[in-house]
């Protein structure tokens, strides 16, 4: 049966070349080499302008059972998981002045959480915690970083503004030795690596970047000394500036509002849109929460990432732009499924792996079903109905003609991270700001003065670098610091030919450590979750390790070349749908097959953290070597 184009108010074989063009004069050689790591001449960019007061302290030298490397949601989750074991002999590395991670560094005018509150701050039951709207934003996501960490008494077992620089294996004592910037020296039994993928931020290597005479800083390090207002925008020292702010992902769909309202003129410099759907922000109503039974948050984040893998559920308790997307795919699937049993197996995650996306279905003709193609292509037609949707909306609220077609984004839903937001288009229609499309190829040339962009030179005297965090490169680039393991082997050497894990926290050669993070793990939207469901996982471990009188972990051989061969199998679920998107933190930057052990759990985050639980119930550690 031929899938039926006439309900459809667009011609899908066209939107598929727009889309594989908008890709290919994206795709870049150097992929993540673009990007300039923030060192040496462009190290002020990583300084920390939110400290209030430095902390004063004598350098530590002294044991302990558990040390943490990282004082965001990872951090303060893994601290908060181990406490409700009885484990206390816990200490935190932060080089910030608070908890918070993300949330420390992202304060930039209108900075606010993607995902539903209720579901993204965890623990609320804990603490008895409750957000003021549905979606919270940077200070209140902030104030809870203090509530939960006050909770669980982890300020007191935390080492502020300071910074690991060495993490080497003592095969002598079996301990980790952790040296600081502080001149600490840290004896370890056992380390927890949560250093996260969003903290170290990345600038465009374009040519001229350290040319610029103008004031300039990057969106994770907002200088309001030099803009004015706060979080909640007011930017009144920018009354007289012309601002050109580099990017237009999630973070500036959020700070661009503020600038066009407090600067004299600002210019947009865009190399991709993003597609940006209504927010729809609500307040949440009194007890709310206190009216929830026991369990409720836990009930409602499986629900919401039920419905993120592409799972059945009775309800959609969330009902948001996130589970819309995903009700408009099962509602297309459920319509061409011949059978219940049948729409089970074409689940959202099973789907991805399907090259359809742009090739179309003619390319599984020889292997699929008529009937199964149909309905491969009814799910993407749903997707490329939902986008038609988003740019409807560019259309629909700007004004001008030419920048309403600049602001469409042509690419599929979850190529990038899908934004939302009710003032981000409307701020275009503003006198005073300029959309300088660059049509996928980016900013020439920085000048003395300000932004070269085909062949026309832009005077700026602010120059915002909206580039998001290095998430693509090497885990001792991102955290700052080796670690050495056994016999003198770095992390960087073992995952020079890729990434070797078992479930993507236990590493051969490290023992007695524990890593947080993406790679061969379970990946979500809600980061937040599967920081929780890895604490839930550590503390469970260091449990048993302790009531059994044990004191060394490490992952067979055995069991981490199998768990790379279950990622490489489930990862090509996601590969050809990543391949044809349009470059981003997403795919790598367009590079996304060239090492495929280095890939997420391809079968979704619910399933990977279903799978721990199996194994947690199983009791004997089963892949790991102990004693």
């Amino acid at each position: 049966m031929a899938v039926e184009f006439e309900n459809f108010d667009f011609d899908p074989e066209q939107l598929r070349e727009k889309y594989r063009e908008e890709r290919d004069k994206r795709l870049r050689q150097d992929g993540n080499d673009q990007y300039i790591e923030v060192k040496g001449e462009f190290a002020y960019f990583e300084e920390d302008p939110y400290v209030e007061e430095k902390i004063i302290r004598d350098p530590l030298n002294k044991s302990i059972e558990v040390a943490i490397i990282g004082g965001g949601f990872g951090g303060m989750l893994a601290g908060a998981r181990l406490k409700q074991k009885g484990i206390e002999d816990i200490l935190i590395f932060e080089k910030g002045s608070g908890f918070g991670g993300t949330w420390y560094w992202n304060r930039y005018p209108g900075a606010s959480c993607d995902i539903e509150s209720y579901i993204y701050l965890p623990m609320l039951e804990e603490t008895g915690f409750t957000p003021k709207f549905k979606y919270t934003n940077a200070p209140e996501t902030l104030e809870y970083c203090k509530v939960l960490s006050e909770k669980f008494g982890l300020y007191e077992s935390s080492c502020l503004q300071t910074e690991v620089t060495s993490c080497d294996w003592n095969e002598t004592e079996k301990t980790w030795v952790i040296k600081t910037n502080r001149d600490d020296v840290i004896n370890a039994k056992f380390v927890v690596h949560t250093n996260g993928p969003l903290s170290k931020p990345k600038l465009p290597s374009i040519k001229g970047i350290n040319n610029y005479k103008g004031h300039t800083f990057h969106t994770s390090r907002w200088d309001y000394s030099y803009t004015g207002g706060d979080s909640n925008g007011n930017l009144s020292k920018l009354a007289d500036k012309k601002v050109a702010i580099i990017g237009t992902g999630a973070t500036a769909v959020q700070c661009i509002p503020h600038l066009g309202l407090g600067s004299k003129e600002l210019l947009v410099f865009q190399r991709t849109p993003s597609p940006v759907d209504v927010r729809n922000n609500t307040e949440t109503e009194p007890n709310w929460i206190a009216n929830q039974d026991k369990g409720w948050q836990q009930e409602r984040v499986n629900n919401f990432e039920s419905l993120l893998s592409g799972r059945m559920v009775k309800e959609d308790l969330v009902k948001d732009g996130w589970t819309e997307m995903v009700r408009m795919f099962v509602s297309a699937l459920r319509t061409k499924a011949p059978s219940k049993s049948k729409y089970l197996k074409w689940t959202l995650q099973g789907l991805l792996k399907k090259d359809f996306y742009l090739k179309g279905p003619k390319s599984y003709l020889l292997t699929k079903t008529a009937q199964e193609v149909d309905f491969a292509e009814e799910m993407q037609m749903a997707n490329f109905n939902k986008m038609e949707q988003i740019r409807s909306r560019a259309q629909t609220i700007v004004e001008d003609p030419d920048t309403a077609e600049s602001l469409k984004p042509y690419y599929n839903q979850m190529c990038k991270r899908p934004c939302f937001h009710d003032e981000y288009l409307q701020t275009f229609n503003l006198p005073n700001v300029s959309l300088i499309d660059t049509d996928g190829k980016g900013v020439e040339e920085i000048t003395d003065k300000g932004i070269i962009f085909n062949g026309k030179e832009y005077e700026v005297d602010c120059i915002i670098f909206a580039t998001g965090f290095e998430v693509g490169t090497g885990f001792s680039r991102q955290a700052g610091y080796e670690i050495n393991g056994v016999e003198d082997m770095t992390l960087t050497k073992k995952f020079e030919s890729g990434a070797a894990t078992f479930h993507g926290m236990h590493i051969k050669g490290f023992p007695n450590s524990f890593f947080f993070g993406p790679i061969q793990s379970g990946y979500t939207a809600t980061y937040t979750y599967a920081l929780d469901q890895q604490s839930i996982h550590l503390a469970y471990i260091v449990d048993v390790l302790k009531k059994r009188n044990l004191s060394f972990i490490e992952a067979t051989k055995e069991a981490e070349k199998e768990w790379i061969s279950e990622i490489i199998e489930s990862s090509r679920m996601m590969a050809d749908f990543q391949e044809n998107c349009t470059p981003g933190y997403y795919n790598n930057e367009g590079k996304i097959n060239n090492i495929p052990q280095n890939n997420r759990y391809g079968g979704g985050a619910v399933a990977f953290y279903e799978l721990l639980e199996e194994w947690r119930s199983k009791g004997n550690l089963e892949g790991l070597e102990i004693h």
